[in-house]
């Protein structure tokens, strides 16, 4: 299958869809900004190993469609992200800080989808094919 990662003794194959914000929902991202706060990003990504699928930085929120390890935590992706642009775009656009007086760029929290080529229908029809016939047991946790 395309775009698997291989490493010592896994596949894997692990895809989410991340939205979050800025505080009050400012429109800030934009200009010189805008272009910066996607250039941290693409750095972040790169030295975690995340790679990019696509994304929008918006005059008020960032989407991102990555791919990830199997070993990193969304949390911790998240957490970095965030922590990483807030404290850069502060300190490279002092401007910034007339609005984000507190040091807080990002508002609390964040979205998180998690996407893929497969979906639940395909998953328990797969599962279910290896259902024997004569198997009359309703579980969800199928015994072949």
């Amino acid at each position: 299958m395309k775009g698997q990662r291989r490493m010592g003794h896994t596949v894997s194959r692990l895809t989410v869809h991340i939205v979050w914000v800025t505080k009050y929902r400012f429109q800030v991202l934009k200009g010189d900004v805008q272009v910066r706060c996607r250039d941290i990003v693409k750095q972040i990504c790169d030295s975690e190993d995340i790679h990019i699928l696509s994304g929008v930085i918006s005059k008020d929120h960032v989407h991102l469609h990555i791919e990830y390890r199997p070993s990193q935590k969304i949390s911790d992706i998240v957490k970095r992200l965030k922590g990483r642009t807030s404290r850069r775009l502060q300190e490279e656009f002092p401007v910034l800080n007339k609005r984000y007086w507190g040091r807080h760029f990002w508002a609390i929290g964040y979205g998180v989808w998690s996407t893929g080529n497969i979906t639940d229908k395909m998953v328990q029809e797969y599962l279910e094919h290896h259902r024997n016939p004569s198997n009359l047991d309703n579980d969800n946790i199928i015994l072949e």
